[in-house]
């Protein structure tokens, strides 16, 4: 009996789900209490059909790793994390421009699969490549040689290490509110992120999947598809796919009923 209800869960868990850029933590105590529930909540409805989840980034609006420290909060999200884990979901992460700092805290207590530049992935049969979605601009000389070589240093890593929490937290806080107004007013971003796609999909891949710039969108790109999740951080848009086709979808919270 046990053996027969482990196929049929096995058959039924046959999606891939994929959503980005929540910033849990840049609004004020209620807005992120509010915003972690709804993201609960929508992981708890998906745990039976979902085969992977991929969080393709800025799941935090600042995450920093101290050897004995974590921020503060999100012990319910964790929790759901370790809900799924134990389901059977694999978990996957692709780092995004908020993320520098992430270690192995994921890892270890959740088993979660740390990718620390942009995959490619085969998903239930079909090539897909993985990109948070930043520094794909190819003037962006600001980003791409200065801000995001400093960030990732380990000197700069070590140095912002010595700090302590609450403080570093103040100033990481301040950085990612201003990142993420350069990057609202970057509309023409997103012409760029489609070309990157079309170079993808000419190489064989059949859906390139973003996020970065919270704007939700599904384009075709030659014989592939390019989808940008949008945001979890006020929109709640993902995306799943089933095997067969990609769908780009917006939770709505009221929902109760699993998918």
């Amino acid at each position: 009996m046990k053996r027969l209800k482990a196929r049929k869960d096995h058959i039924y868990r046959r999606k891939a789900y994929f959503f980005s850029d929540a910033h849990l933590g840049v609004g004020d105590a209620r807005e992120e209490q509010q915003k972690e529930e709804e993201l609960i909540q929508f992981l708890r409805s998906i745990k039976r059909s979902a085969a992977e989840i991929y969080m393709l980034g800025d799941l935090f609006d600042y995450w920093f790793e101290y050897k004995t420290v974590v921020p503060k909060g999100y012990y319910r999200l964790f929790t759901t994390f370790s809900e799924l884990r134990h389901a059977g979901v694999r978990l996957h992460y692709i780092v995004g421009n908020h993320d520098f700092w992430v270690d192995d805290y994921f890892e270890k207590e959740f088993d979660m699969k740390i990718y620390r530049s942009p995959v490619e992935k085969v998903i239930l049969g079909k090539r897909f490549f993985l990109h948070h979605g930043d520094g794909l601009l190819k003037n962006d000389f600001g980003y791409n040689k200065i801000l995001k070589p400093i960030l990732r240093n380990p000197l700069s890593i070590f140095l912002y290490y010595l700090l302590h929490p609450d403080f570093a937290g103040k100033i990481a806080r301040w950085s990612s509110h201003k990142s993420r107004l350069y990057t609202a007013n970057r509309t023409y971003e997103e012409q760029s992120m489609i070309e990157f796609a079309e170079a993808k999909v000419k190489e064989g891949v059949d859906y390139v999947i973003m996020g970065h710039n919270h704007k939700a969108l599904m384009v075709m790109v030659g014989n592939g598809m390019y989808v940008n999740v949008g945001e979890w951080m006020k929109l709640n848009t993902y995306a799943v796919f089933d095997g067969v086709k990609i769908e780009l979808k917006q939770w709505n919270f009221q929902r109760t009923r699993s998918e």
